[in-house]
């Protein structure tokens, strides 16, 4: 017990607190307002009468729209900083609640609402490099891994919105979700300080990531695990209510302990990636994945049982999540913000097609199974990519397994005098 927690002690002394939690609060409370409407799909769709393929689509469209605005607010963030960036954004969140509360009352309006919610979701790459940022090394899983557990508002979303849909109104819920955006952002202006780890490039110099062979195996891996988080947890609520008839009120509560598992397991994933290595960690998650998927495909009469199994799929994609982000500020040390944001940008792309093969699954086929086999395979595919650069990563800019060099080194020098690193 004392040994952890010095550890701990050591952590925190190595950055800075102060910036990595309101980081995490930012990234919180974004994330809640960029899943609204899937938390109140329920009601939208009973109040338009939405076919399931629509609801899908409705479901998507926050998802889509967030994913297109990271990389831009990413590179943003290199040019005026990380929190003045969060600043803006958050500005522009408060704005685009305002816009839901006051006019929306259609269809097409929920949809533009949706890509205004879409802001919300561009927080992800600018919240988590903020948050490492002070860090070093050999701590970047496990900071990352905090930051990202900003992934829980998702929880505060499905557990709160129903509720206070069904007691004033589908609506209000926008205008409500302007108070903890607010809150966000005095304490992220009082307690954060930008770090030191941004780099002043051309915007030609940003731009090589796009082309970058690295990035885009990343973004693979990225698509499968925040993806499939994102899009799951957007389509829980219409799952539940309406494969099992769970009442619109309650849905949240089925949700909740899905999506509380992954957020506290992209801790511990970031924390383990630091340890054992990030590229080892994900090889065995992403064989947990294709198991997972592949029983949630079988949709079992027992709402409980599907429970379980979205909670170890939840926990496998959630750890996977803070592996990956162990990984990515080791490959991209000084533009980990834009780096983060394109990964962050296709993984939720891909996040986005999820609720639309869910809905034309079912409304075609009359099945919700094509969406989760569409995990499986691309499951599969990650593992295969992972085998495929393992080599070549483990030999050029990260350590045995996926762990930091410095790390290594650490433990090279305090391992028997064999020369065996333990």
């Amino acid at each position: 017990m004392s040994g952890m927690i010095e550890r701990t002690r050591a952590f925190l002394k190595s950055g800075h607190p102060g910036t990595l939690f309101t980081s995490l609060l930012y990234f919180d409370f974004c994330f809640a307002v960029w899943v609204l409407n899937g938390a109140m799909a329920p009601y939208i769709a009973q109040e338009f009468n939405l076919s399931p393929s629509e609801k899908g689509f409705m479901v998507s469209v926050p998802v889509i729209a967030g994913a297109f605005m990271r990389f831009p607010l990413g590179l943003l963030s290199q040019y005026i900083g990380r929190k003045n960036a969060a600043q803006v954004e958050m500005g522009m969140i408060c704005i685009g609640l305002a816009f839901g509360y006051l006019f929306v009352d259609t269809y097409a309006g929920v949809l533009a609402m949706g890509v205004m919610l879409g802001i919300a979701g561009a927080s992800f790459g600018v919240a988590l490099s903020l948050g490492s940022g002070w860090f070093p090394p050999k701590y970047k899983g496990l900071a990352m891994g905090i930051a990202g557990a900003g992934n829980s508002g998702a929880v505060l979303a499905v557990l709160f919105a129903p509720p206070l849909a069904q007691a004033y109104g589908w609506k209000s819920v926008y205008g409500l979700a302007i108070l903890p955006i607010v809150l966000a952002m005095v304490l992220l202006q009082i307690f954060a300080k930008e770090p030191p780890d941004r780099e002043h490039k051309s915007l030609r110099d940003y731009l090589k990531i796009l082309v970058d062979r690295d990035a885009w195996v990343f973004n693979l891996m990225y698509m499968l695990t925040f993806g499939g988080y994102i899009g799951l947890t957007s389509f829980l609520p219409t799952l539940f209510h309406d494969q099992y008839a769970i009442p619109k009120e309650s849905v949240g509560k089925y949700s909740a302990v899905i999506i509380v598992m992954a957020s506290f397991l992209r801790i511990i994933g970031g924390w383990m990636a630091d340890r054992v290595g990030g590229l080892r960690l994900l090889y065995g998650l992403g064989f947990v994945i294709v198991g997972a998927t592949a029983l949630a495909a079988l949709l079992p009469a027992n709402p409980w049982i599907m429970v379980a199994i979205l909670v170890v799929c939840f926990s496998a994609m959630g750890a996977g999540n803070g592996a990956v982000f162990q990984l990515v500020p080791l490959r991209f040390r000084t533009t980990t913000a834009v780096a983060g944001s394109l990964i962050g940008e296709i993984g939720a792309l891909a996040g986005g097609m999820l609720p639309n093969a869910m809905g034309m699954g079912k409304q075609h086929l009359g099945s919700f199974a094509p969406g989760f086999l569409s995990g499986t395979v691309l499951a599969v595919l990650v593992i295969v990519a992972l085998v495929l650069v393992a080599k070549k990563w483990t030999t050029t800019w990260v350590g045995e397994g996926g762990r930091a060099k410095d790390y290594d080194d650490d433990v090279a020098t305090t391992a028997p005098s064999t020369g065996r690193v333990s």
